[in-house]
């Protein structure tokens, strides 16, 4: 029988943001900021002193776990992963946070739309 350690890895799924990038990646809880930051750095070719990531807002501190920032596998499922805002420096200062909203899917032409079976009375049971 295959039993589990009850101290298993705690992955985090997280979208890293900027502009009009996403980044989807999965570290663990105990990944530091710092260390994400070196995620972006093998995607993106950008240090990890030249970024800024954001939770809600708030920078990050880049020696905190992702955990003690409140990315858990609870809070960041692969369903619904967490969004991580990601901000660059430009020059001596860093750009302001900015995330462009996700363009919405245009309207389900009618032949595609769920046709209502209402009980028409035309359908056999299959035996």
């Amino acid at each position: 029988m295959l039993r589990f350690c009850s101290v298993h890895l705690q992955i985090v799924f997280l979208m890293i943001r900027r502009h009009k990038t996403t980044i989807f990646t999965d570290p663990k809880e105990s990944n530091t900021v710092f260390e994400l930051k070196h995620i972006v750095k093998g995607i993106l070719k950008r240090p990890p002193e030249e970024q800024r990531l954001y939770k809600d807002g708030q920078l990050l501190d880049g020696g905190k776990t992702l955990g003690e920032c409140g990315f858990t596998s609870q809070t960041a499922r692969p369903q619904a992963p967490a969004t991580v805002g990601l901000a660059f420096r430009a020059d001596d200062t860093f750009e302001a946070l900015r995330m462009e909203p996700f363009s919405s899917p245009l309207e389900l032409p009618d032949v595609m739309k769920p046709q209502d079976s209402g009980g028409s009375g035309n359908e056999q049971a299959v035996q």
